[in-house]
């Protein structure tokens, strides 16, 4: 070993770059705090159905140790992906270089939903809590949220709009009649990209903690609310690079945005950062 740097991680674990002399290989050592250990089993499950199904490039999975007596604390070993976080580079992106990656990006996730899954709900090693369909998984999904939203003193009228806006679209839900593989957080902090012959694009995707089995738009929704941000060359380029969309995909998309808005506001203020609240309720507001 000849470094060791910090690298992205996030709010639930580290992660470290070990930089290796030649000819050994530089890894990545992801490290899981007590409380989130549960997750590792979690990565390591979805990293190798990922691999087994061909979709990536994503980190081979290299040693799991769950044990905390070897470094303190659970870790994983993985290989190093080439490239860095699509965050760090795509404000320099020109207009084309932006459409090339995104469309990357858009086909990625359409490889990932060809992944069927037997139910729908939140995914550890096998599904938790699975339903049946999707009407059922994200009805009990906004209304947790919505308890959540209340309990941890969101505005009222606000929680009544969502309330109404859900209740008069329910029926989208079953739209979607099939369960797949959703990654469920595919943002710009999660994509890798390099340059290749002198052009920027996509060289793998990390971090499947949030996995979960449920309709692709949903999965779809998260990037557009995280990653494209009403940017028409992106939102063009993820749906030119996935493919065919049915013909509702834009009211159900809407729909799941704000379920995405909500959860986001929730996970904010359950762990006591207030900055970003208003701008995620006023984002809400305008999308109810």
């Amino acid at each position: 070993m000849i470094d060791l740097r910090v690298r992205t991680g996030g709010q639930l674990s580290s992660v470290y770059e070990v930089r290796c002399a030649e000819p050994a290989t530089s890894v990545i050592v992801k490290v899981y705090a007590e409380q989130w250990r549960w997750k590792q089993a979690k990565e390591v499950f979805v990293y190798r159905l990922l691999r087994a199904h061909e979709v990536g490039p994503v980190p081979e999975i290299l040693r799991v140790e769950p044990d905390t007596g070897v470094l303190g604390c659970a870790f994983t070993v993985l290989t190093m992906l080439p490239g860095q976080p699509l965050s760090q580079v795509s404000a320099y992106f020109d207009d084309a270089q932006l459409a090339h990656v995104y469309r990357q990006v858009g086909a990625t996730l359409s490889a990932i939903h060809r992944i069927e899954q037997s139910s729908y709900g939140y995914l550890t090693t096998r599904i938790l809590d699975p339903e049946p369909d999707n009407t059922a998984y994200m009805t009990r999904q906004f209304t947790k949220k919505l308890n959540e939203f209340a309990e941890l003193g969101g505005d009222s009228a606000l929680h009544a709009g969502i309330h109404a806006y859900v209740a008069n679209r329910v029926g989208l839900f079953r739209r979607c009649t099939v369960p797949v593989l959703c990654h469920n957080d595919l943002h710009e902090g999660n994509v890798l990209v390099g340059q290749v012959a002198g052009h920027w694009t996509m060289t793998g995707f990390i971090d499947v903690e949030n996995a979960l089995a449920g309709d692709p738009l949903l999965d779809l929704a998260k990037t557009d609310y995280y990653s494209v941000h009403g940017n028409p060359v992106k939102r063009a380029a993820v749906i030119d690079g996935y493919g065919e969309l049915p013909e509702d995909w834009s009211a159900t998309s809407a729909l799941y945005r704000l379920y995405h808005a909500l959860e986001l506001w929730d996970w904010f203020a359950s762990i006591g950062d207030k900055a970003p609240l208003p701008g995620i309720a006023d984002d809400i507001r305008q999308m109810i």
